[in-house]
């Protein structure tokens, strides 16, 4: 009798724990977007010895501006799509001490005539 049960309760068990993992799968779970949606071809617009209010009417506002490094904005962007792994793209803008665009880095590359005139 006892054997019974417990051909009956471990195959049962075994059943409800791989449901669990399975119905985690079928729960619908939304993309999460923040920070900065940048494209490549807004960065493409960026020239150098633009002023940082050019530069911000481009990009929009930086996400992150450090104390101490005024001259250095942070474009961050994250994204995080249902049950996949989450992505982060980041620009960084670097201006001299006069305020002007001197430098473009991160995941999105300059434009080629990005040390074109900006006239």
């Amino acid at each position: 009798m006892q054997l019974k049960k417990w051909l009956i309760a471990v195959p049962l068990a075994m059943t409800m724990l791989t449901g669990c993992s399975l119905l985690e799968k079928l729960v619908y779970r939304i993309d999460i977007n923040q920070g900065n949606y940048v494209e490549q071809s807004a960065v493409e617009q960026l020239k150098f010895g633009m002023t940082k209010e050019q530069v911000r009417y481009v990009m929009g506002s930086p996400m992150l501006v450090e104390n101490g490094y005024p001259d250095t904005w942070y474009y961050i962007y994250h994204h995080t799509e249902g049950h996949k792994d989450s992505i982060q793209k980041n620009l960084i803008v670097d201006f001299n001490g006069e305020g002007q665009l001197v430098n473009v880095g991160g995941d999105f590359p300059p434009s080629k005539d990005f040390f074109e005139s900006i006239n």
